[in-house]
């Protein structure tokens, strides 16, 4: 297994051009629970994660009936990619006050988390984000309101 770092200028050049429309060889799941972790899947997809097809567990998306929860689902995709030992993206936990591009941010109530964002910039020690759902791109994380955030550092990705 080979591990390799993402391209993060394409993560953030496909949030730019699809923040505020969907691609359509994506499903829209913004009236399914909302569009944001599908939409920070598809931008690491475009920085070459390469997709995991282990069923129940893996990170994938072939169509709506096809693809697993760590694709759409907030807490799925922050188990998947904190404990990812095999093929696809992987990363750690880091303080927000250390986000950079390429990061992924998700916002928690006190109970569970339940919004992923992209961060594309930091300036003066805020992250500004690409996110859909509430469609976003170049928005402060400050402007957010949550009781926590959780920055998850993608470190790479593995492939076979």
């Amino acid at each position: 297994m080979t591990e390799y770092q993402l391209n993060v200028s394409d993560e953030i050049a496909y949030a730019r051009k699809w923040a505020f429309s969907h691609n359509p060889r994506y499903y829209n799941f913004e009236q399914l629970g909302g569009d944001c972790t599908n939409f920070v899947s598809q931008c690491l997809f475009a920085g070459g994660a390469v997709m995991n097809f282990t069923r129940d567990t893996g990170w994938y998306y072939r169509s709506l009936s096809d693809r697993a929860a760590a694709w759409t689902g907030v807490e799925f995709f922050g188990r998947f990619v904190l404990n990812n030992k095999g093929v696809g993206p992987f990363g750690k936990l880091v303080p927000v006050d250390e986000a950079a591009a390429g990061d992924v941010i998700q916002l928690g109530n006190g109970t569970g988390f339940y919004h992923s964002l992209l961060v594309i910039d930091v300036c003066e020690g805020v992250p500004y984000v690409a996110a859909h759902t509430f469609p976003a791109f170049d928005r402060p994380l400050t402007s957010y309101s949550f009781a926590e955030p959780r920055c998850i550092r993608i470190l790479g990705a593995r492939r076979w």
